[in-house]
């Protein structure tokens, strides 16, 4: 099959749970509201979760979740995706695909937070303990994580770009010094966990609270920098700073973090991704925002 026109469609997820799941194929199967970039995602009946990579790229992580999130969950305080059966290629799809469970929630935003400090006050005691499981074996950042959980170095060229292509709209000379700072501030710490893409689209809220994180895709072990970008991403000052002080991180580490924030807000502002989940706008204030706190 030509993979730059496979479709992934409410047809395809269909045919491949009544090939090798033949016993839920009567349940019915169609799209969630907010499928997301990396995976299609459809809904199997009430209760599960159909999740099919959209390239080979993320097709790389569907393994890696199905023997990795059962082993992590016991020891998290808020719920994380529970893999209940792995597909394979099949009916012209070219990759391994999986059914989860369901968890019902929203994906986060300003509109739908009840209370942003006890959000963030949450979301940091979620940090804790997923850094505190044993990560001895887990897997080093690569390919599968997007480079997520190693040096910032990786993106060097794509920010200077992005830097070179806002020139007119914003500080170049600014904002290269505090990405040079931020890639000088090497990680000399023991390797922890890593989601790797702990953005609002993967924070789910329900009742105004946070519930659940899911998609791990990205998960690795390494520098966990890169999932601090939340702080500038969804937080403000004071929740940011209540976010900041609930964890127990070193300064070198949140200088890479604001690092990681800044080339996600520079290439979303200068167009080279979709913004995805940020707040309209958001990309160009959290930039102002790295650059006042200079």
């Amino acid at each position: 099959m030509n993979q730059s026109k496979l479709e992934i469609n409410t047809s395809l997820a269909k045919r491949l749970v009544a090939s090798q799941f033949p016993n839920w194929k009567d349940l019915p199967i169609y799209p969630v509201a907010s499928s997301g970039w990396d995976n299609r995602s459809f809904h199997l009946g009430d209760e599960m979760l159909i999740r099919i990579p959209s390239s080979a790229g993320y097709a790389l992580q569907v393994e890696k979740e199905h023997y990795w999130l059962p082993k992590l969950s016991g020891s998290l305080p808020l719920k994380i995706p529970t893999p209940l059966r792995l597909g394979y290629p099949d009916q012209g799809y070219p990759w391994n695909w999986s059914i989860y469970s369901w968890i019902d929630g929203a994906s986060a935003s300003l509109k739908n937070i009840k209370d942003l400090n006890h959000f963030a006050s949450a979301l940091a005691q979620f940090l804790k303990a997923f850094e505190s499981i044993d990560a001895s074996l887990g897997p080093p950042p690569g390919l599968h994580s997007f480079y997520r959980g190693g040096p910032l170095k990786t993106y060097n060229t794509e920010v200077r770009r992005a830097i070179k292509a806002l020139q007119n709209k914003t500080d170049p000379k600014a904002l290269t010094a505090i990405w040079e700072q931020a890639l000088a501030s090497g990680n000399e710490n023991k390797p922890v966990w890593v989601h790797g893409d702990l953005s609002p689209g993967n924070l789910l809220v329900a009742d105004g609270k946070l519930v659940a994180v899911i998609d791990f895709g990205q998960l690795t072990v390494g520098d966990p920098a890169c999932d601090l970008v939340i702080a500038w991403n969804l937080f403000f000052k004071e929740s940011r700073d209540l976010f900041r002080k609930s964890l127990d991180l070193d300064e070198k580490t949140w200088m890479r973090a604001k690092g990681w924030a800044l080339w996600k807000a520079l290439i979303a502002a200068a167009g080279f991704v979709n913004p995805g989940n940020f707040e309209s706008n958001r990309c160009w204030q959290i930039i102002q925002e790295i650059l006042e706190d200079e």
